[in-house]
């Protein structure tokens, strides 16, 4: 599929969880969580288990369970967390998985590949917790 900026909804909603996570003082809830982000809670549960693999949140099960921060906010950079959902962003200026054409003469010009290094370096500058006081 020819796009601009790859992102799944796992990890759109992982980012937008992890926001949320950073900005309570509490554990967080699935549930509370699932509710906010209008998302099913056993998909939401799924990027939450990646997300504690990948040690940016401990988890509480039980009736009052839920989730906090395994690391510093200010520690946690937004690529960090793509990265742990979705793997390596794709840098490259084509819209294709495979290039049609040698680049050089590409109608877009280097537009995809300046889109996609925008996107990454704001991911890779702004921390959790700077994304959780906006």
């Amino acid at each position: 599929m020819a796009t601009f900026l790859e992102m799944s909804e796992a990890t759109a909603l992982g980012l937008h969880a992890m926001v949320l996570i950073a900005r309570s003082e509490d554990l967080v809830s699935a549930e509370s969580l699932a509710r906010t982000l209008s998302a099913s809670q056993a998909h939401l549960s799924k990027v939450l288990k990646t997300l504690s693999d990948a040690k940016f949140l401990d988890s509480k099960r039980g009736p009052n369970g839920g989730y906090t921060l395994a690391q510093p906010a200010s520690a946690i950079s937004l690529l960090r967390i793509y990265e742990a959902l979705q793997g390596s962003m794709r840098l490259d200026g084509c819209l294709f998985d495979k290039p049609i054409c040698d680049r050089v003469h590409c109608f877009l010009g280097d537009l995809v590949e300046q889109v996609r290094g925008t996107v990454f370096e704001h991911l890779a500058k702004t921390t959790l917790a700077e994304a959780s006081e906006r």
